[in-house]
């Protein structure tokens, strides 16, 4: 199976460790999303943006483990979307994003740029 990363996630980021035993599949700008800005993480919606991905091939524990991260607090639900790789996992987030700052760029590594 396939997940999508786009914040935090990513390679050289705070949790990048997360996907240590995944394998890198390539980079991903995939339109029909919204990056928004909630301090140490991004959330990411349904919109009219691209934002810039990160697709990987993982397994089923990696899978349960950021699963467990992402639902903590249950402010994300996963989807499954296309990307060039196959289909893959991308985690959505559930709440408004009004008053939160979008970050147009679409880019979470670059977003202070």
């Amino acid at each position: 199976m396939r997940i999508i990363v786009y914040g935090s996630l990513r390679r050289k980021q705070g949790n990048s460790h997360w996907m240590t035993n995944a394998q890198w599949l390539g980079d991903y700008r995939i339109p029909g999303y919204e990056l928004y800005d909630l301090g140490h993480y991004p959330a990411v919606i349904k919109g009219d943006g691209e934002i810039d991905c990160e697709v990987y091939r993982i397994d089923s524990s990696i899978l349960a483990e950021l699963d467990e991260l992402k639902n903590d607090r249950r402010d994300y639900k996963r989807e499954l979307v296309q990307t060039p790789y196959g289909s893959a996992w991308m985690y959505l987030y559930l709440h408004s994003v009004e008053g939160l700052k979008r970050i147009d760029s679409g880019d979470w590594v670059h977003r202070e740029d």
